[in-house]
């Protein structure tokens, strides 16, 4: 391969050896939506370049528990036939980020909550955050409803 002009599209033995991942895993991404090869006449998958990116992306949002329909929504903003530029990717920079700082601050209140109530280990009635007399919080909805950050 000639490193002074690299060649826009990627085979997917290409795209794995780069990205880390196995030829299986891209099909199963493509699958899903979150990356699109063009086809040669001969059937072969081609992926442009910003592929990598794209699979990056995929790898570091799974690794922080997103789901990959949650990965492909933000994906789908990206320009489908061309290769996203820096403001693209910026644009999906700042609507991921505000998810993350959400995520963030439920995490640490779960992680507050949590700790006061499993370090003193009386689980009291009186003053735990878990406490729903008479299932008080099923009126909120299904699930942890105090812990999710609804009060009492």
């Amino acid at each position: 391969m000639n490193l002074s002009h690299p060649r826009e599209d990627l085979t997917i033995g290409e795209v794995a050896e780069r990205t880390g991942l196995a030829t299986s895993a891209i099909r199963f991404y493509e699958d899903k939506g979150l990356v699109r090869p063009q086809r040669t006449p001969a059937g072969h998958r081609l992926f442009h370049r910003s592929t990598i990116r794209r699979l990056s992306f995929v790898l570091i949002a799974q690794q922080l528990g997103y789901r990959l329909d949650e990965i492909k929504l933000q994906l789908d903003a990206l320009p489908a036939e061309a290769a996203p530029t820096v403001g693209d990717w910026e644009r999906l920079s700042v609507n991921f980020a505000a998810d993350l700082d959400d995520r963030i601050q439920r995490l640490g209140v779960l992680r507050e909550r949590l700790t006061g109530c499993i370090g003193c280990g009386c689980l009291s009635l009186e003053v735990c955050h878990l406490y729903n007399a008479d299932d008080r919080a099923a009126a909120h909805g299904a699930g942890p409803r105090y812990l999710l950050g609804d009060t009492p």
